[in-house]
């Protein structure tokens, strides 16, 4: 048996993820109007009240927490041979004690506690008082470790933040480093989506809608428009995420994401948000008219009172999906000057809405398939499938039928020559409409309805075709 214990950090070493960052919010999420609180609870009692108080009006569930599986199977080799291990966190107490009643590997836990912020220098001193100068070994992730390495016989260095490692071998006798973090650049695409920014393809729509593609200032302008949109809801993504966290690990599918996962550090989720926001608004305030900064500003506020509450409200979510997706061909005609018609207006918010009520029967099939009632986070239950499908195709029919009207439109014998070869499309439509609800009920839509018909031969023939028809009419 070794003598000396192993003393392990918590946040960035144990868990691939920050216990005072997540009960942030967690709290943030449950008490949104309250969101200035945690900065008063830090200016009247400091970092150790805050962790306090969060502790107090939070619940993080931590059989969920991003373990890093490489870090437990290394310390329970250790424990086998005897080894005293020891948890040693600026956590609060609370909830470093669950972790190790969870895990059932140390015999000891430090923690923070309602006054003092168990970091650092104050870690250092409260081993030291416990085990002696240099009687402990010691394994940490970050700058603040460095303080405590230097007390410690042996330094173990887990995923070091930048310029951590070289720090502490100068300063430290380092025994061993173990780096368990996946390829950076696949994980960063992950976590801002790009995939889902195929959905801004839809601020193209007014450009091509009316017939302005060959005009460069406007061209420019809407592809602008597209940048600025996918830097925008990768913000909202990425906050989102930071949000969903717990509800996300609960998800067979979505605890894979960066940050659920622990794959991308919360740390840099947490700078990354604000940063690709402000990137938005300065394409936006730059480059763009000032009308289509106001529905940039519009969206964003829209959707992080979808993230916060209103995706819980039965049915209220899905109409706020389909006011989002609509938004985009809003924020596409704002960007060219152009005018938004009655007919593109309807069109959009009806298809859209076919296509939100596709996503949640998919997420409910799925649910049901796996034996469960309600959904996580969310305000419906599996016996809500066949009335979701019913409002789901009939809004996917009223689309067509605002298409067929369309045809008949007096301004619509301006913009095309033969505006009835039009009406090819609305068989067209109704047959993607009545398809894309058949895959959604065998339960094969397993990505966002919109990826999906990028993605979808057959979508891509049918958006092929209609492209092609309307080109005729002209």
């Amino acid at each position: 048996m070794r003598s000396k214990p192993l003393v392990v950090d918590l946040d960035g070493t144990l868990i691939r993820s920050d216990v005072l960052i997540e009960s942030g919010f967690a709290f943030l999420k449950a008490s949104p109007h309250r969101f200035y609180q945690p900065l008063v609870w830090l200016a009247q009692k400091g970092k150790a009240g805050l962790k306090a108080r969060l502790a107090d009006h939070t619940d993080v569930d931590v059989s969920v927490l991003p373990y890093d599986e490489k870090v437990l199977d290394w310390l329970r080799c250790e424990r086998e041979t005897g080894r005293s291990l020891v948890l040693a966190t600026a956590s609060h107490e609370r909830y470093a004690r669950a972790i190790s009643d969870h895990l059932g590997l140390f015999d000891q836990t430090f923690a923070t506690d309602g006054e003092t912020n168990l970091s650092s220098h104050r870690k250092r001193d409260r081993l030291v008082a416990e085990y002696g100068e240099k009687g402990f070994d010691y394994a940490g992730n970050s700058h603040d470790d460095i303080a405590v390495w230097r007390s410690a016989e042996h330094a173990y260095i887990v995923n070091p933040s930048p310029g951590v490692e070289r720090l502490a071998r100068r300063h430290c006798d380092v025994e061993r480093v173990i780096e368990s973090r996946p390829p950076t650049l696949k994980t960063w695409a992950r976590s801002l989506r790009l995939h889902q920014w195929l959905k801004n393809l839809l601020i193209f729509v007014p450009l091509l809608a009316s017939h302005a593609v060959s005009n460069p200032s406007q061209l420019l302008a809407a592809v602008l428009a597209f940048f600025a949109f996918g830097l925008c809801a990768s913000s909202v993504y990425v906050l989102n995420d930071l949000l969903d966290l717990e509800d996300d690990r609960h998800h067979p599918v979505k605890r894979k994401r960066p940050l659920a996962s622990g794959a991308l550090p919360i740390t840099w989720g947490l700078a990354l948000f604000p940063a690709l926001l402000a990137a938005a608004v300065a394409i936006a305030l730059t480059s763009l008219p000032l009308r289509f900064g106001a529905v940039l500003l519009g969206y964003y506020l829209l959707t992080l009172a979808y993230s916060v509450y209103l995706k819980k409200q039965v049915m209220v979510d899905v109409v706020v999906l389909a006011m989002l997706y609509t938004t985009r061909i809003i924020a596409g005609t704002a960007a060219i000057h152009s005018h938004l018609t009655f007919w593109l207006l309807g069109f959009s918010m009806f298809i859209f809405l076919s296509l939100a009520l596709v996503k949640r029967y998919a997420e409910l099939h799925s649910l049901q398939a796996r034996g469960l009632v309600k959904s996580r986070g969310r305000g419906y239950i599996s016996s809500d499938l066949s009335l979701i499908s019913s409002l789901g195709t009939s809004s996917g029919y009223l689309a067509v039928l605002v298409l067929a009207l369309y045809i008949q439109d007096a301004r619509t014998a301006q913009l095309y020559r033969y505006p009835q070869i039009i009406w090819l499309t609305c068989p067209l439509m109704l047959y993607w409409v009545s398809r894309t609800w058949i895959i959604a009920h065998r339960g094969l839509m397993h990505d966002d309805p919109i990826v999906f018909a990028a993605r979808d031969r057959v979508s891509l023939a049918v958006v092929a075709l209609c492209g092609l028809i309307f080109w005729a009419a002209i």
